[in-house]
Formats: C-alpha cells, sequence, structure tokens
C-alpha cells in the first residue's frame, strides 16, 4: 500500500509510472479550467456548464428528491452549488466540500474613465489582498457585464485571445526612480496609482477620452453612465503554463482557489453516490471577507438546505441545525507552503511542502488563533483514516510562524452552524500574485482527497 504520509518523500517519490500518467492528464483539464473560468462569473458558468453535461438539475425546478438525484443552486451567476442526493435523508447529514471561486484582481470605479496628458485611464480599486507593485508591467484582459440605459446586458471579454488588445498599467522607470526606489514595497506603488492605460488616440476634433467614449459606444453601445450599472474586472491575461523541464508544476492565475474550486467539481462529478448526501459549494466573494449575497455571510446556503429538506418533506426550519450538526466538512482553500527563498517565515516541522500531498490545516486565524476555525481531534482522525485508506498523498502545515502573518477561510461559517470543518487544500507558492504556483501532484492529490472524502461514510 503506498505511503500516504511522509515529510521525507514527495508524492512523485511515491507514484508509480500510471498515477504519474494520470497527473498529467488531470494537470491538462485543471490547466483549460483556469483559462476558461477566469472570474467568479465565468467560473460559475463553467461550473454550471459541466455539471448541466452530466445530469444536474436546478434544485429550483424539482418537485421531489430520491437518491441519485443531482441538483444544482445558481446565485446570482456568482456562485454555485453541486449535490447528489444521498441513500439517508438529507437532515442525517451532508458531505460539504467548500471552496471560493473569486481572486485577487483590479476592479474598474464606478466612474473609472478619465484622460491625463493625452492617456485615457482606466480608475481602479483593488480587490483582495494584493502587493499592489505586482500588478504593474503585466499584460490585464477586461472581463465582466455592462448595462446600457434600457437594460441591455453586454458581456465584455478583452484581453485574452492573441489578437485582442491588451491593457496596461506603468510603473517608473529605473532611470528616475531614486526616490520611489526608497520606498518601501508597500508604498512603491500605490493604490490611485493602479490605473490602466486603455488608449491614446486622437482625431482633429475629438481628443482620446472623445474617440474612447466613440468607439464603446459604437461597438458596445456604451455610454460613460453605463458604467455605474457595470461590474469589470481588470485579470491577468496571461495562459496558464507548465513550469520546469520536468512539468511538475502549473503557473497561473488564480490559482487560489481555483486549484480546490476545480479539484471541487471533479469530484462531484466523478465520485461515486454514497450513504450521505454530497455537496460541492463553489463561493464567491471569500477574498474580502465573504459579504454580499453571493458570499458565504449570505442566507444563499441556508436557503439550499432548507430547500433539499423541504423536498424531503421535512420542516426546513427546524430541522436545518439538526442537518448541520450532522455534517462534515472539508473547507476547501489554498495554504502557503515552505518557500527555501523566503525561509524565515515559516517554522519547517509546521510547514506544508511543494510536492508532498494536499494540506490538512487544523487552525488557521492570526496571532492567537484569532478569527480561526480550530478543528476537533476526532474530525482530524476521520479525515486522516479516509485518506489513508483511499491512499491520498496528505501532509500538514499552518499558515507560517506564529505572529507572522495570518489568514482566513470560509471554515468557521460553516462550524458556526454545528458542522464538523477543517481546512483542507493545496499549498502554493507566490499566493494572491498575479501568477502564482504549484505542484501538478498536490493538484490531483487534492481531486482524490476531495472525492474520497466525498464517497466516505
Amino acid at each position: 500500500m503506498k505511503e500516504t504520509y511522509s515529510r521525507t518523500k514527495s508524492v512523485w517519490q511515491r507514484m508509480d509510472a500510471d498515477e504519474r500518467q494520470a497527473v498529467m492528464d488531470y494537470g491538462e483539464k485543471y490547466k483549460a479550467f483556469l483559462d476558461a473560468a477566469r472570474t467568479e462569473r465565468l467560473a460559475a458558468d463553467e461550473i454550471i456548464g459541466q455539471a448541466e453535461a452530466a445530469g444536474f438539475k436546478p434544485v429550483y425546478d424539482m418537485d421531489s428528491l430520491k437518491p441519485g438525484d443531482k441538483v444544482y443552486w445558481n446565485q446570482k451567476g456568482k456562485s454555485v452549488i453541486l449535490a447528489v442526493i444521498g441513500e439517508e435523508p438529507v437532515h442525517a447529514g451532508i458531505k460539504i466540500v467548500g471552496s471560493h471561486i473569486d481572486s485577487p484582481r483590479l476592479d474598474l470605479k464606478a466612474n473609472p474613465v478619465h484622460e491625463q496628458d493625452g492617456i485615457v485611464y482606466f480608475r481602479t480599486h483593488y480587490y483582495g489582498g494584493i502587493k499592489k507593485y505586482q500588478w504593474t508591467c503585466i499584460p490585464l484582459a477586461l472581463i465582466g457585464v455592462v448595462y446600457t440605459k434600457d437594460g441591455k446586458k453586454v458581456d465584455i471579454n478583452i484581453g485574452l485571445k492573441d489578437d485582442d488588445p491588451i491593457f496596461y498599467v506603468s510603473d517608473l522607470l529605473i532611470h528616475m526612480a531614486q526616490d520611489q526606489m526608497k520606498k518601501t514595497l508597500a508604498e512603491g506603488i500605490t493604490g490611485e496609482q493602479l490605473q490602466a492605460i486603455a488608449g491614446t488616440n486622437a482625431e482633429e476634433d475629438l481628443k482620446p477620452k472623445e474617440v474612447f467614449m466613440k468607439m464603446l459606444k459604437d461597438t458596445y453601445g456604451i455610454e460613460e453612465e453605463d458604467f455605474a450599472a457595470a461590474e469589470l474586472e481588470l485579470v491577468p491575461a496571461t495562459k496558464s503554463r507548465d513550469v520546469g523541464f520536468d512539468r511538475s508544476l502549473i503557473a497561473s492565475y488564480g490559482q487560489d482557489d481555483r486549484v480546490c474550486s476545480y479539484a471541487n467539481l471533479e469530484a462531484i462529478l466523478q465520485a461515486k453516490p454514497g450513504v450521505k448526501t454530497q455537496a460541492a459549494l463553489l463561493t464567491d466573494k471569500e477574498e474580502i471577507g465573504s459579504y454580499g449575497n453571493t458570499g458565504m455571510e449570505s442566507s444563499y446556503f441556508v436557503k439550499f438546505v432548507m430547500k433539499l429538506l423541504a423536498l424531503q418533506g421535512k420542516d426546513a426550519i427546524l430541522d436545518f441545525y439538526e442537518t448541520m450538526e450532522n455534517s462534515e466538512m472539508l473547507s476547501a482553500d489554498v495554504n502557503s507552503c515552505m518557500d527555501p527563498m523566503f525561509a524565515e517565515v515559516s517554522e519547517k516541522d509546521n510547514a506544508s511542502f511543494l510536492g508532498y500531498g494536499i494540506n490538512l490545516t487544523k487552525y488557521g486565524g492570526a496571532r492567537g488563533k484569532s478569527g480561526s476555525n480550530d478543528a476537533n481531534a476526532e474530525f482530524l482522525q476521520k479525515i486522516r483514516t479516509i485518506f489513508n485508506e483511499a491512499g491520498v498523498c496528505w501532509q500538514i502545515g499552518e499558515l507560517g510562524k506564529v505572529d507572522q502573518g495570518g489568514g482566513g477561510t470560509i471554515a468557521f461559517m460553516m462550524a458556526d452552524w454545528g458542522a464538523e470543518v477543517v481546512d483542507c487544500g493545496t499549498a502554493m507558492l507566490s499566493m494572491h500574485a498575479p501568477y502564482d504556483l504549484l505542484s501538478k501532484a498536490d493538484a490531483y492529490e487534492t481531486y482524490l482527497a476531495y472525492k474520497a472524502f466525498f464517497e466516505s461514510k
């Protein structure tokens, strides 16, 4: 039987030839998902498309539920829940894997277009935790939706095709950067300097901004006021790529948390229907605290569970908390791993490593575990046993040294309702960068872990 837990042997050292090929095949499908699902809206569309192709139906169209039924909930085109009904009734508990499909980015402001010294800019407001200097001098794509005055929805997707134009945030040339180079990394580029260049063309009687707005009107039917009814995001226009001579790694935008979200999707599509109902939760707004009606601080997951209960003839309100107390969840979010170039921020014996399997994190938060879900030992034992019996390679790892920093996930929100929850996701390098890095082996083990969890009793 394969050694599933080791701090001295990587997953690669524990795999046979067939497993290695499976890792590489999975990596190709995962890269295709990354390139297609670059925003939360695109991710939701991709997830629902694959789910419907696999036989999932909208839960709000169902009159009743029986074991084996496949249903989904679409929350405003930004969050999705997929569920496969188990042999036991829903109130006996749900096997939940919860990941998020939003990623750090630059959002256009409500009044974004302005001209300065002959250059047309998009003003932006960054979304999520970023190192601002990393977002200069890279190709950016503009993706999202705009509504015109007459209520017409206009989909925008510019910058991903090879012949598309891109957008660009400039930085100061090194020859004139003496003062800038004396600043801290946090101060070198300010939030207000994250303005994306959108054009410079002018005509005899029209200034650059006027030419720009005329092009928007002629091409998309968009006027300047319409930006007030828009959601437009600037995201890296780079494609996902293999890294290393051995192609063992993947670099891409948005792997936090689409590595776990893709594994979550694949797991529920491939898992055998179980005794318990299985639910893949793929949510929005995690990067900014899970607020809003598409984030986990809202009630849509509650409404989804209540809908399942009602379709099985239960009292939705009274039985919700019993259902959650009988439920188990893997909070499927990424974690940092040991970076030899920045080893001083990690405590090696409690850090995860690239290529050593899916990462179990008992607690997160900051300082004295503030804001953390602290998983119960009994549940950790159960998860460890599931992984070991299924041959899943796993490791343990915290988010850096004590008092070094910290981070949170959606784990505590589900635990608040009584579920057993543990953070369980892929370890990665350069998290929240425009182009972050992880191991193909870890991505594949993440999928195997979620599938094993769904199929467990």
